[in-house]
């Protein structure tokens, strides 16, 4: 599904102060696969999933998604295939808007079919259909402003709606970053159901090992640009959430 080679992404390069972010990564995600990817702050894991997106393009090396060479692409011309979702919950909904108006905005961005959509009983059906699988008990409150609920409420429902156009990866930006402990779980939770009920591709940034143990199927821990571990967790029967704590001792 996305094949990653050679890339490298060199900020102020052949200047006094150029950043070597991504230092000739090689990565190959399976279709499907959910990867969890930890490390310091500085050791490139938020360069590599803007490459994976397209928000910046590498200096060298190749993007690939389904076989298909997108390293030039920019992101928008990547959205048929990715949804990303970000640390501020604020950020993926309007907070004047009501919970139905949201997931109408939503649905005219994934697929340009005029004004009219959303505005019928079918729309209004399907939404609260779909925000009933969140288990948050939201699909009563449709006409309920956004900005009234909270910080996890509104990112479970941004990654709902960020996976209403088919796509088929989901990036993760740290996305209970800003969250209490309680509304981490819900949005965690949230986005592995989706993951699973949908099939994505999802790749998961964080600083949590705890959810870096509890999700997924393969932590890789970046350094300096570069893969420093890379573990599949059904080969590591044995693998501890201590362990992971070693990688930064």
């Amino acid at each position: 599904m996305i094949q990653l080679s050679h890339l490298h992404k060199i900020y102020n390069k052949n200047k006094p102060n150029q950043v070597n972010a991504v230092n000739g990564v090689d990565l190959s995600i399976k279709s499907g696969e959910f990867v969890v990817i930890v490390g310091a702050n500085g050791s490139g894991k938020t360069t590599l999933l803007n490459l994976v997106a397209g928000s910046v393009l590498p200096t060298s090396g190749t993007v690939s998604i389904n076989g298909e060479d997108v390293t030039k692409l920019a992101d928008y011309e990547r959205s048929k295939w990715i949804a990303r979702v970000f640390q501020n919950p604020l950020s993926g909904t309007a907070s004047e808007l009501s919970i139905l108006d949201n997931f109408r905005l939503a649905a005219i961005r994934a697929q340009p079919k005029g004004l009219a959509i959303g505005i019928n009983d079918d729309f209004k059906k399907m939404v609260k259909t779909n925000i009933a699988t969140l288990g948050l008990g939201l699909e009563s409150k449709i006409d309920q402003p956004m900005g009234t609920l909270s910080g996890g409420q509104r990112q479970a429902l941004t990654l709902l709606m960020s996976v209403m156009d088919s796509c088929k990866i989901l990036l993760l930006d740290e996305p209970t970053a800003a969250l209490d402990p309680r509304s981490a779980e819900i949005v965690m939770r949230t986005a592995d159901k989706l993951a699973d009920d949908f099939k994505l591709t999802t790749i998961l940034i964080t600083h949590n090992l705890k959810d870096a143990f509890n999700y997924g199927s393969r932590i890789i821990q970046m350094g300096e640009g570069v893969v420093l571990k890379h573990i599949e967790k059904a080969s590591q029967p044995n693998l501890k959430q201590t362990d992971l704590y070693d990688w930064f001792g």
